[in-house]
């Protein structure tokens, strides 16, 4: 593979293909990066991989410690369900202030993100994940509250990890599918429609019935179900 002569775009690119292959499991959770080799196999010199890694350090993928080899981040059920309580504050949180703040830009760009929404049916299906993701980033970006938007764009970097081990525990059914597109359809009215109240609720709804939620059942805590 080609690249412009840009240091940025070799970056990007080993960011991308480095993250890949943590969340589909290529990259085990505490195994060690080996840098030269995975280097080699990308096409791209060590350094912008090991831009890459700083970035998935900063994202909670990889443990990066002085003087010890780049491993990635292990997962747990505790970590799991930590997250899981979380988004099932913030979430909400973010989709009731959207209901209050959205601009017309805002409402389309969430109505155009609904529109590209793919039922995410398989665990390497990373593009439906990215659309997801995409979709909740628009009605994040709606709140007008740059703190509680750079929480949540954070956490979503780890909590990818949890869905996917989530959908590998048990695929959506078609009608968990019909009822993930209902739920995000009535995110996107409740907001538009400026009713923070259902949208909150709505969003309460949809996090309580996630993959990251389904992780925690994946990983043991059978004590949470």
């Amino acid at each position: 593979m080609s690249f412009p002569d840009t240091a940025f775009t070799k970056n990007d690119y080993a960011y991308a293909q480095l993250r890949t292959r943590i969340l589909t499991g290529v990259l085990e959770a505490g195994s060690v990066i080996g840098q030269a080799k995975l280097a080699a196999e990308l096409g791209v010199s060590t350094t912008p991989l090991r831009e890459a890694i700083r970035r998935l350090a900063a994202e909670g993928m990889i443990d990066l410690e002085a003087h010890r080899d780049a491993r990635v981040t292990s997962v747990s059920v505790d970590e799991a369900r930590h997250l899981y309580q979380v988004r099932e504050s913030l979430d909400p949180l973010a989709t009731s202030l959207a209901a209050q703040n959205r601009t017309n830009s805002d409402i389309a760009k969430i109505e155009f993100a609904l529109s590209r929404l793919e039922p995410i049916t398989d665990a390497d299906d990373l593009d439906a994940l990215l659309r997801h993701r995409e979709f909740h980033r628009a009605v994040y970006r709606a709140s007008a509250n740059p703190v509680l938007i750079d929480i949540l764009e954070r956490l979503w970097d780890k909590a990818d990890r949890y869905r996917l081990i989530g959908l590998r525990h048990g695929g959506d059914s078609t009608r968990d599918r019909a009822r993930v597109e209902s739920e995000h359809t009535a995110i996107y009215e409740a907001v538009a429609a400026g009713h923070a109240d259902a949208a909150a609720a709505v969003m309460t709804e949809h996090i309580r019935r996630s993959l990251g939620r389904r992780a925690i059942v994946a990983l043991g805590d059978t004590s949470s179900t």
